[in-house]
């Protein structure tokens, strides 16, 4: 999630609607100016006993953030707390039960990427080494409850914990037990966003198969292979889904702008503290009737803000986000980039993706995408087959792509290669999650502690 650091002194009052679509239109690149962006979250636990550690005990997740400095990180504070730190490959920031997350910077190709997160990883190994923690690539804690949890000093963590329950069953569990892998990509106008949008909306559900590693609760199997991605399905259901209108004939900025502001605010950012406002409009802020800051009108900031507590399959501010995948170890956090730079960078491959879906209806959308957390690759198609029947067609298409982007490394390979874990995916036709469950029902003979052998 979002870490906030300007002052909203900086930001410009919104006096026009017009200004509403601003940041949508100002992610507006060139060609060659399209970067990737790769967020990845993993799980903290004592190596000693398997514990999440807490945010401020000796060896917790402050003293890691803090160790990052002798890697030339800064640290970023809230309310005299650190809450994340800043530095050349992005920001490494706490979620709310302190899961640990690298936003990474805009690169330029996947071998960068790939680059980037191997020296995120090794730098945070050898503080664990010291700290007595390590790192769990899943997409939800394995064996943990809610209650065996720490939080974390954020403050607008403390607003959502709050309002969550309000809204839906499982949004603690979001916050608290969750991690996702995210690819932030880039588009050339309204029209290239609204394709690629559609194409990434319509073909999220198999990036969540393909990345559903999430089989177990509390230390059990929970009947799911992705229950991350069930989880948002009864998280808040005004601020989550599949969204119909970015198939609608015209969708572009303006028609986001009014899907934003009909999800309800969560905070208002002032003086460098989270005011809550959970529930409230927007609508009512733009006529300065918001209850949580009677009389005052919104700046740029706030709506910048608004836009990061939006959580569909696919969302858009300055750039796209694809949001579907579970979290995993090392080996496949590029493969997402990789599958998302190749169908979309392209405009061959991307005009190929969007043949491929853009017969389905909103209902077989809708049904795929329920379908997916359970069923992973045999999840239904729209019209007849399964997910797995175009798993191969959709990786061929990325791989196109990305051999026509021709971006290469000093050894002269192209990115098709960061492909390779969904390609054994696809053709063995097990998923990670599945893999898992092989496990616990055979080898670990249902010992999860066992599951911490496969940490990143």
């Amino acid at each position: 999630m979002s870490t906030r650091q300007a002052s909203e002194r900086d930001d410009p009052i919104i006096e026009r609607r017009e200004q509403l679509a601003a940041p949508m239109a100002a992610g507006e690149k060139p060609r060659e100016a399209w970067r990737i962006g790769t967020e990845h979250e993993k799980l903290v636990y004592r190596t000693a006993d398997h514990r999440a550690p807490s945010y401020a005990e000796p060896g917790g997740i402050r003293d890691l953030l803090l160790a990052l400095q002798d890697f030339g990180w800064t640290p970023i504070e809230e309310g005299g707390q650190v809450i994340a730190m800043a530095g050349a490959d992005g920001a490494v920031s706490l979620e709310p039960a302190g899961q640990l997350e690298l936003s990474g910077a805009p690169l330029e190709n996947l071998h960068q990427t790939c680059a980037e997160t191997g020296r995120h990883l090794a730098q945070v190994k050898e503080i664990g080494a010291k700290t007595g923690t390590a790192f769990l690539g899943l997409g939800m804690w394995p064996d943990k409850t809610r209650a065996e949890l720490p939080i974390m000093p954020k403050g607008r963590y403390a607003i959502m914990l709050r309002h969550m329950p309000r809204v839906g069953g499982l949004g603690l569990d979001m916050m608290l037990r969750t991690c996702t892998i995210q690819t932030n990509l880039d588009y050339a106008s309204e029209a290239d966003m609204a394709q690629k949008f559609r194409v990434s909306l319509a073909l999220q559900p198999l990036a969540t198969a393909l990345f559903a590693n999430s089989p177990f609760t509390e230390g059990r199997p929970n009947g799911y292979l992705s229950y991350r991605s069930h989880i948002w399905s009864d998280t808040d259901p005004a601020r989550t889904g599949m969204l119909p209108f970015v198939f609608e004939e015209g969708f572009g900025y303006e028609r986001y702008v009014d899907y934003m502001l009909d999800v309800p605010m969560y905070f208002v950012f002032r003086d460098g503290k989270y005011i809550d406002a959970a529930g409230q409009s927007f609508r009512d802020f733009l006529d300065g009737r918001l209850p949580a800051l009677p009389g005052e009108k919104p700046r740029l900031g706030d709506w910048e803000d608004h836009l990061s507590t939006a959580f569909p399959e696919v969302r858009l501010k300055s750039f796209l986000e694809m949001r579907g995948a579970d979290g995993g170890p090392w080996n496949r956090i590029c493969a997402l980039p990789a599958l998302w730079v190749g169908l979309l960078y392209d405009q061959g491959a991307l005009d190929a993706a969007w043949d491929l879906v853009k017969g389905w209806d909103m209902a077989g959308r809708e049904a795929l995408r329920s379908a997916v957390p359970k069923l992973g690759l045999d999840a239904p198609l729209p019209g007849g087959g399964k997910l797995r029947d175009i798993a191969a067609e959709v990786l061929a298409i990325a791989r196109a792509g990305l051999v026509a982007r021709n971006r290469l490394n000093s050894a002269g390979d192209n990115e098709a290669g960061f492909l390779a874990p969904l390609d054994e995916i696809v053709r063995t036709g097990t998923v990670p999650a599945q893999r898992l469950l092989d496990l616990f029902h055979g080898e670990w003979g249902g010992d999860i502690s066992r599951v911490y052998e496969e940490s990143f």
